[in-house]
This record gives C-alpha cells, structure tokens and sequence, in this order.
C-alpha cells in the first residue's frame, strides 16, 4: 500500500516539477533539447543530490530511467505548439499552473526525500531527516534557476524554501508513530503553505527591508 502510494506520490512529482521547468524554458524562449534538459534537471536534480549526500551511488536517476523518462515526455508535452500558444494566450493560467505545479512537486519531494533517508539509515536521524527532504525539495529549482541565468529563486520569493522546512519537520516529528501519515501530513502542509504563502505575498525580510540599514547598491 504504501510502496504504491509512494511512487505515484513520486510520479506526481516528477511531472510537476517537470512541467514547471519546461515553463520556465519556454518563458526563456529555449529550443525543445534546452526545454527538455531544463525539465529533466528540475524534475530529478534534487533527488541526485539527496542520493550522494545519503552515499547512495549511482544515483537511483541512472539505475532506473522512469522518472527521466516521465521528466522529458512533460516537457515535450509543454513544448508542444497548441499547449505553448495556451499559456501565452492566458498568462493567468500560466502562472496558476506555474505556481500550483511547483508546489505539488515541493511538497512531494520534500517528504519522498525524508522517506528515502529513512529506508536508507533505518533509524530516525532529525537533522539528517530534515536537510534531506529540503534538498530533495528544492535542490532541482535551484539548479533551474542557475541554468537560467537566474538567482535561486528559493533565496528571494515568498516563503518557498521555508514551507519546505517547516513540512520537513512535520513529516520527522510524525514519522516515529505511522510513517504514511508522516509523509501524507508533511506534504500538506508543505502544499498549503507555499499556496498561502504565494496567494498573500509572505516574505521573509530582506536586508533593503531592514529600518535604518545602509545596504550597498
């Protein structure tokens, strides 16, 4: 049940994150292998970087192509023509999509991460825990935003990376009493927070916010 549940947890995840960085090739007016690339990396660069810090050699990426299948097929459905000119036609949609799809893929990621550290270590590590599922979280937009010649995306808009954090720690703090309840409860919240979070503009401050503080220009 849960290893079913899991995985198409993981598919959700993969098409969501790889969706949003073939949007965001597209916006960039990328060539299809630049919109395939971008949505591949987004899809599976955090997971690449949770399996090496965890010392899982080769990264499951490589040992089985599903998820960089699923990854690049998105991203050629987001490229085709019809699908291209909708988005342009309807910015609203497009950014909708953008915003609901990147938080799907947060949420999920961030929790599936957790759920692979602890199949990895089989106790309960709480930092180690928490920084995997971060990194699993957030590591392919930043790999997307520095592609695109942009600056992680995680550092200066609304509450992302820290919906990631708070929904990691839900998800350890359930784990010791139902593991499927952990993941399902941390990727909610995760969900909601980022929805909230971009639906009402919540930052966190920034050094220009600061009263009274001379930032250099």
């Amino acid at each position: 049940m849960k290893d079913t549940l899991v995985f198409i947890l993981e598919i959700i995840g993969t098409v969501a994150f790889a969706w949003s960085g073939a949007l965001a090739g597209i916006k960039r007016n990328m060539d299809v292998f630049g919109v395939a690339i971008l949505g591949l990396v987004t899809a599976v660069g955090g997971g690449v970087i949770r399996d090496l810090v965890l010392g899982i050699t080769p990264p499951a990426t490589f040992t089985d192509p599903l998820y960089a299948m699923v990854a690049i097929a998105t991203a050629f459905v987001a490229f085709v023509p019809a699908v291209r000119k909708l988005f342009l036609r309807h910015q609203t949609a497009y950014d909708l999509t953008v915003r609901v799809m990147d938080a799907l893929g947060l949420g999920i990621f961030t929790v599936v991460g957790i759920d692979v550290a602890y199949q990895e270590m089989g106790e309960i590590n709480f930092f180690l825990f928490v920084f995997v599922g971060v990194i699993t979280g957030v590591g392919g937009g930043v790999l997307r935003d520095i592609l695109t010649k942009h600056r992680p995306y995680i550092f200066v808009k609304h509450f992302y990376a820290c919906s990631s954090l708070i929904g990691a720690i839900v998800t350890v703090a359930v784990l010791p009493f139902h593991s499927l309840a952990a993941m399902l409860s941390g990727a909610a919240t995760i969900i909601l927070l980022r929805l909230l979070a971009a639906h009402f503009h919540w930052s966190l401050p920034k050094a220009h916010d600061v009263e009274g503080e001379n930032t250099p220009q």
